[in-house]
């Protein structure tokens, strides 16, 4: 072969090798993980077990709940725009401690729970526009006398390690002087057991966790959320920092449910009453953020 036809194959071979790679990509812009989702066909979608009613495991053993059916649209777009509608869903679990770190490393793409948008954690990854409004709050069983953090002195009040409440109920106590006994757990799955197995005198977290959580309890009667709350906490789908392509593709998505009600038929069908009974109406505080999030085109 003569160094001008070696030459002219080389060219071929590598506009091949391009036109290969474009096809893969096609619709992923500038975007990593949007790349990273066309390359492997998956989208890999991090998950609570328990945090009922936004993530949390069903009778089926498989994800359900308001975020996990907001993420679910957000799928359906990725799969528009790359042009690859048979791009598998993979849900990985995560917990309070793990969610940031695997979202930071790339284990998953997108996490569908119950995590509070704040600066500290934008340090590390990226939000959405907000789909919940809640704050931090305790549970306690009926008639242990418990109205508020304060009634706690001498007793013992689970937190969930890694969580907005557990740095607000800390610091409150701290602040309080107060003598608390504090028992981290993993999950709230872990801190509802000790609360029902009476290990711990009160169970922190945000108001509809706990309400959630007491919806699903053996003795629902038994329970109940009090207290003022000791912090507010935005909810956001959270994602991957530093790509703006993709961020904005998930802003569109919740923008669009948010403007055309279907959101609100989302919410509906986990909270009012949902299929816990946990029937917690829309606030009219979440009512306004829909509003003005729902950009236009």
């Amino acid at each position: 072969m003569t160094t001008k036809l070696f030459k002219g194959a080389i060219a071929i071979a590598i506009a091949i090798g391009l036109g290969i790679t474009g096809s893969a990509y096609a619709g992923a812009g500038d975007s990593p993980v949007l790349k990273r989702i066309a390359e492997r066909g998956v989208i890999n979608i991090g998950h609570r077990e328990t945090s009922i009613p936004f993530s949390y495991i069903g009778s089926d053993e498989k994800p359900i709940g308001y975020s996990i059916d907001i993420c679910m649209n957000i799928v359906d777009e990725v799969r528009k725009e790359l042009g690859k509608p048979g791009i598998k869903v993979k849900f990985v679990p995560v917990t309070g401690q793990t969610r940031i770190a695997l979202m930071a490393n790339g284990t998953i793409d997108i996490e569908c729970g119950s995590t509070t948008n704040n600066l500290t954690r934008q340090k590390q990854v990226s939000y959405l526009p907000t789909t919940f409004i809640t704050g931090t709050k305790i549970a306690v069983r009926k008639g242990s006398g418990i109205k508020r953090v304060e009634d706690l002195e001498g007793k013992i009040i689970g937190l969930s390690m890694g969580t907005t409440n557990e740095k607000a109920i800390k610091a409150y106590i701290k602040e309080k002087g107060l003598n608390v006994k504090v028992t981290e757990v993993k999950d709230h799955s872990q801190g509802w057991l000790a609360m029902e197995t009476k290990r711990i005198d009160a169970y922190g977290s945000d108001d509809v966790l706990l309400y959630g959580l007491i919806s699903k309890a053996k003795n629902s009667d038994g329970y109940e959320v009090v207290g003022p709350f000791l912090s507010f906490d935005p909810y956001g789908i959270m994602v991957p920092r530093n790509d703006s392509t993709y961020q904005r593709l998930g802003t569109l998505v919740l923008a669009r449910l948010m403007r055309t009600g279907e959101l609100h038929k989302i919410y509906n069908k986990w909270f009012s009453p949902g299929p816990t009974k946990i029937n917690m109406p829309m606030s009219s505080t979440l009512k306004m953020a829909f509003e003005i999030q729902a950009l236009p085109n």
